[in-house]
């Protein structure tokens, strides 16, 4: 199976070969003829499957049967990487044709997004807040649009733009064909797909499990030796270009400067930076000038980097759904990765429910004499026994202020000691 059975415009088949495509992904393979038909659809597929390719390259192919000076395509994303990265791929994929699109986002001026649309394009790619805005002041007109493409629907969901999403909808004709792509379909999600589309083709291709190309391994260490295994893993293994996730904006921020202390290629991405910081830390990242990326979450949809050799979960992800998307950022395109998690004594009931979802226990690794510390749960120690007998003021009435003094005293915490056990040497 290969491009050509799709029959595409000469000028889209010429840009498939220059992006170096050469048979369609599953999810393409489904997707893309009934797309090209002109059916709604609601297409389900792990990160790093092609999803992009999958709607842009017919969408492409339908907008060039009839141009005009009009916004004809509508896609909305739940990130400002994501929006970027989609239209880079519009970029690659549109070849010599006079088809063009325009990013929407907050964040950046809007008055360049401004000039860039009254220059007329034909695709807008863009976050759900910005494009608000630029509706309410009339500088886009949504009136024309035939094609309408929610990426990612299921964190758009999580990040709160379902009443923006529906404001949306008001202003795109009722007629029109509709697509809903999303790595995990929570119910929220499929009834919101059932509202957009129309009789839709349902694609699913094992979405809820991440690319049997991922390899996974468990680090069992304490929370406050985790930088230090971190430094010690980057040092022993052969880690080309990797992509390490926290919890916290402050702690991917503070992990890359440590790590940039250290003598390390590393910078990050969190949601404190502008767009233009935003920008120079992913060129970055792409072009090699660094080969560590801390970030946050925002990237776990936002990265499209076909090369990143390792993903490290430094603090463990809240869901299933957000393990699959983080550790979707390696072994793209076919290519192998390995995903690397940190687990705390706190992990234990989520790495099992991952574990499930796998299909199989995650390998257990160590770094040779690294001492990763202990997480054991703190035990208090034994309350001391009271001593019984009769009380120095037994038999006395206590006045109201004694009474009060002693509730309040009864508040305060009790000082306890904690078996830790047996420190190690480096602990002494």
């Amino acid at each position: 199976m290969n491009f050509k059975q799709f029959n595409l415009d000469p000028a889209l088949a010429a840009a498939v070969e220059r992006c170096g495509y050469q048979a369609p992904t599953p999810i393409q393979a489904q997707a893309i003829p009934h797309l090209l038909r002109g059916s709604d659809l609601l297409g389900l597929a792990q990160t790093g499957t092609g999803k992009t390719a999958a709607f842009v390259l017919p969408t492409l192919q339908r907008l060039l049967a009839g141009q005009q000076k009009a916004i004809r395509c509508l896609i909305l994303t739940p990130t400002r990487e994501l929006a970027e990265q989609i239209h880079e791929n519009i970029g690659q994929m549109r070849g010599s044709t006079v088809l063009r699109s325009c990013t929407v986002y907050g964040g950046v001026s809007k008055h360049a997004q401004l000039k860039k649309l009254e220059r007329g394009v034909d695709m807008v790619v863009a976050c759900p807040g910005r494009l608000l805005d630029h509706i309410n002041s009339g500088s886009i007109d949504l009136s024309r649009v035939e094609i309408l493409i929610l990426d990612e629907a299921d964190q758009m969901f999580d990040k709160g733009f379902l009443p923006d999403i529906r404001r949306i909808l008001k202003r795109v004709p009722a007629r029109r064909q509709s697509m809903v792509f999303s790595a995990t379909m929570p119910a929220e999600i499929r009834r919101l797909a059932e509202n957009i589309l129309t009789d839709p083709t349902t694609v699913q291709v094992d979405h809820e499990k991440p690319a049997a190309t991922i390899s996974h391994a468990l680090f069992k260490v304490a929370q406050k030796r985790k930088t230090a295994l971190l430094q010690a893993i980057l040092q022993e293994k052969d880690m080309e270009t990797t992509l390490v996730f926290t919890r916290t904006k402050y702690k991917a921020k503070n992990l890359a400067r440590i790590l940039q202390k250290a003598g390390f290629k590393a910078t990050s991405l969190q949601g404190n930076l502008s767009q233009n910081q935003r920008k120079l830390a992913m060129d970055g990242f792409k072009s090699g000038k660094f080969n560590i990326l801390v970030a946050t979450d925002i990237a776990a949809r936002g990265i499209d980097v076909t090369g990143i050799s390792h993903v490290v979960n430094y603090d463990v992800p809240d869901t299933v759904e957000a393990y699959t998307h983080r550790t979707g950022r390696t072994g793209r395109a076919e290519r192998n990765g390995q995903a690397f998690t940190f687990m705390t004594a706190d992990d234990g009931r989520i790495i099992q429910i991952v574990e499930r979802t796998l299909g199989c226990r995650m390998e257990h690794e160590t770094v040779a004499d690294f001492d990763c510390g202990s997480d054991l749960p703190a035990q208090p120690a034994a309350r001391p026994t009271r001593r019984k007998g009769p009380s120095a003021n037994a038999g006395k009435r206590r006045t109201n202020g004694q009474r009060q003094y002693k509730q309040k005293k009864s508040r305060r915490p009790r000082a306890a000691s904690f078996d830790f056990g047996v420190a190690s040497a480096s602990n002494r």
